[in-house]
């Protein structure tokens, strides 16, 4: 397969977004770029085609070499001279070949005290490579074999800002308080299916995202993330917390946590005493039965609530659970055991979601006031037309219809020309259920 060296001229995008997620595929080649602040010289570049791949990597490259790329070949071993002494090398991509850790030599990066990016990801390696540059920003291995990195791998690496070691087979006795301590620029760390059974510790202060997703966590210790008091992401989905992984204010050290992905952990309710200015709660696939009156009265800057497909009932949330989340924009209530709309809804909402529930009626109460609302999902319950009241839709000025499926407008009120253009055009298809006509709004 050929293999290429060049740089690129893309400038890598800003690290914290609006999402926490990167945009890099553990089985693709990530996308990597050469700093804007680097000009690319017209080229000292060589391409070398061949319909066989290389198992080996080149003994001597060019001592100005900028960039080398030898993704998806079948490179099992690296010479000292291949990436050594190149004062130039700013980005090695190495992904998706087939190097252990005895084919990557000590002294590898010798003399290249330039290189900010490097991508071992796809490969078989089984501890962390030592002797990595001191320059380095990103670096990726995920994919490997990794099951521990040794003590003082990391020690230099005090401008690492990215570190991907996601779908690797580390455990706790793996890692240490010093792992990652040295870190101080880290800000994005992918610890995601893993076999960690606790959070690590020694998370440096400046780490902003936090992946644990996938693993087997049981407890989460506030101990453990005194040290990441900037954390603002942090996802813990498909883990093991249960009942009681999760105590009243483990997570209290994070003043400043934004979004907490919970998905899938097997929690029976809402956790108690989460950081106050939390922004976004997702707590889909639980087992979250009962919503109190002061549950969620530690977060009121919520702006986004993901309750779906837990076990809420109507008898159990409580009619003053949402009070305080006077800014919640986002709530999803889909998949429960909802028999009527939850009351004392925050009046602005954008979104509510309560498809495939058990709602029986629709009444103008729990809808009053929301005349911020713009979409409203109601698909997949047991509301006939009957059930839907007189005047259900008057204050929802803002809704907008998303899907066309129509055979059928719902009834107004009135007549009147005033009402008729404030009511918003709510529409419906017809299905059958057990032999009945129902309706069906989307």
């Amino acid at each position: 397969m050929a293999w290429t060296f060049g740089c690129s001229r893309t400038t890598s995008p800003e690290l914290l977004s609006t999402s926490p997620c990167r945009t890099t595929s553990s089985r693709n080649s990530p996308t990597m770029s050469c700093p804007a602040s680097v000009a690319c010289e017209p080229s000292t570049s060589t391409t070398t085609s061949s319909p066989q791949k290389l198992s080996v990597a080149p003994q001597f490259l060019p001592r100005s070499l900028r960039v080398a790329d030898l993704a998806a070949n079948q490179v099992m071993e690296i010479f000292p001279l291949t990436f050594g002494e190149k004062p130039a090398l700013r980005s090695v991509y190495l992904h998706n070949n087939q190097l252990s850790n005895a084919g990557l030599p000590p002294d590898a990066f010798r003399g290249s005290e330039a290189v900010t990016t490097l991508s071992l990801s796809n490969n078989r390696f089984s501890y962390l490579p030592p002797s990595l540059p001191p320059s380095l920003e990103r670096l990726h291995l995920q994919n490997n074999l990794i099951s521990k990195v040794p003590r003082g791998a990391l020690s230099r690496q005090t401008q690492l800002r990215e570190l991907y070691l996601q779908h690797n087979q580390l455990t706790d006795s793996g890692l240490d308080a010093t792992t990652f301590s040295k870190l101080h620029s880290l800000e994005y760390l992918d610890l995601s299916h893993n076999q960690l059974t606790t959070v690590p510790p020694g998370l440096p202060r400046t780490l902003a995202i936090l992946h644990l997703g996938r693993n087997r966590i049981r407890q989460v210790e506030a101990a453990r993330l005194h040290g990441a008091r900037g954390l603002r992401y942090l996802l813990l989905q498909h883990n093991q917390l249960g009942s009681s992984g999760l105590p009243a204010g483990a997570l209290r050290p994070l003043r400043g946590l934004h979004t907490l992905h919970l998905y899938g952990n097997g929690l029976d309710r809402v956790p108690l005493a989460l950081p106050r200015r939390l922004r976004a709660l997702v707590l889909p696939h639980n087992h979250v039965a009962t919503l109190g009156a002061r549950d969620l009265a530690a977060t009121p800057g919520l702006m986004e609530l993901n309750l779906a497909y837990n076990r809420l009932t109507s008898a159990r949330v409580h009619h003053r659970a949402f009070r305080r989340l006077r800014t919640l924009r986002s709530l999803d209530l889909a998949g429960n055991q909802l028999t009527r709309l939850p009351m004392g809804l925050p009046t602005g909402l954008h979104t509510l979601r309560l498809q495939r529930n058990q709602l029986r009626m629709l009444e103008p109460e729990p809808l009053t006031g929301l005349d911020q609302l713009k979409e409203l999902s109601l698909a997949h319950n047991r509301l006939r037309v009957g059930d839907i009241g007189p005047g259900t839709w008057h204050e929802l000025q803002a809704l907008q219809v998303r899907h066309r499926l129509v055979s059928h407008t719902i009834p107004r009120a009135s007549p009147s020309p005033c009402l008729h253009c404030r009511i918003p055009n709510i529409l419906v298809s017809w299905s059958s259920n057990q032999n009945k006509k129902m309706v069906r709004v989307g």
